[in-house]
């Protein structure tokens, strides 16, 4: 059986309303979408890592209570798992505060078995991080070797912004190995800068991974293959938290394209039929997710879903 594999930071995201704390809950880019993945039955492998502390042991308890081995989690004895603080807006839109307090030697932990056509997920800072891109690389290669559909979501968020001109060039190596890019208009604006997204499309992205996603908050979405575009609209719901929007916008992706038994080899002649079917799994668990605090689709959600895919 196919499986989904993901590489990303652990984090407890301390959730503030009204300068206030409303919750408090497990988190992280790539984690909350396979958090999602696992209650719709996929069976998934998360690589991280976590202090050895009571927050630790919070996120490693919720990760075994929602069908994530803790077996591929470095779980080191010096420094603490890190923590944000998430502010909520009058649009529930989030901006961030991060703790971290890592040790020296990172990821030293044991890698999941990557076979053909197993989807590796990666993106955010993490997968950026010069401290950990000779690992980083060595599973990117592995991935690769073995087969697997890569998926990347750069979630270059505006903390990283001046950083651009020095980790572009990391960046565009990870759409390289990729199959399929995914980022929001903002993740591009604080890449490559003020530039129409067809030109950034076609000048900059297309020769290292001729798949892009592109979202742009509650409006449509745009997919580029090759010299075909598609737009797709987006439902207009009430709001609660947009964390994790397009986290599960990614896991609704991944779980399309299991559930279309879409292969390494198909991606780049999909038709459109195929690509909207796709996406319309990506909207449903996003817009789910909006309606909520929780950064993932709840179990009743996956329940009915996986019932009616």
């Amino acid at each position: 059986m196919r499986k989904v594999i993901g590489i990303g930071e652990t984090i407890l995201d301390i959730i503030f309303r009204g300068n206030q704390p409303h919750a408090a809950v497990p988190g992280g880019s790539v984690f909350n979408g396979l958090v999602s993945l696992s209650r719709l039955d996929v069976p998934v492998h998360f690589i991280s890592e976590l202090g050895n502390d009571q927050v630790g042991e919070l996120i490693r308890r919720f990760m075994l209570d929602n069908g994530l081995t803790t077996d591929y989690i470095d779980c080191f004895p010096d420094g603490k798992s890190p923590i944000s603080l998430a502010f909520l807006n009058e649009a529930n839109d989030a901006q961030y505060s991060f703790y971290k307090d890592y040790p020296k030697q990172r990821l030293e932990v044991d890698l999941p078995e990557i076979r053909e056509d197993d989807i590796f997920i990666l993106g955010s800072y993490y997968a950026l991080n010069p401290v950990l891109r000779e690992r980083m690389t060595e599973i990117l290669d592995y991935a690769r070797a073995k087969g697997a559909i890569i998926y990347y979501d750069p979630n270059f968020r505006n903390a990283h912004a001046h950083e651009a001109i020095r980790l572009t060039p990391t960046i565009l190596e990870n759409m390289e190995y990729a199959d399929i890019v995914r980022g929001s208009d903002e993740d591009f604006l604080n890449i490559f800068g003020p530039k129409p997204i067809e030109e950034i499309y076609r000048d900059r992205v297309q020769f290292y991974c001729n798949q892009l996603i592109v979202t742009y908050a509650n409006r449509d979405i745009r997919l580029f293959s090759g010299k075909e575009q598609q737009q797709y609209q987006v439902p207009v719901v009430q709001t609660v938290s947009t964390i994790g929007a397009g986290d599960n916008f990614n896991a609704g992706i991944l779980f399309g394209l299991l559930k279309q038994n879409i292969r390494r080899a198909d991606i780049a002649t999909l038709t459109p039929e195929k690509w909207t079917s796709v996406i319309r799994c990506g909207i449903d668990l996003a817009t789910a997710v909006c309606q909520s605090y929780d950064n993932y689709i709840s179990p009743s959600f996956a329940a009915d879903y996986r019932s009616k895919s």
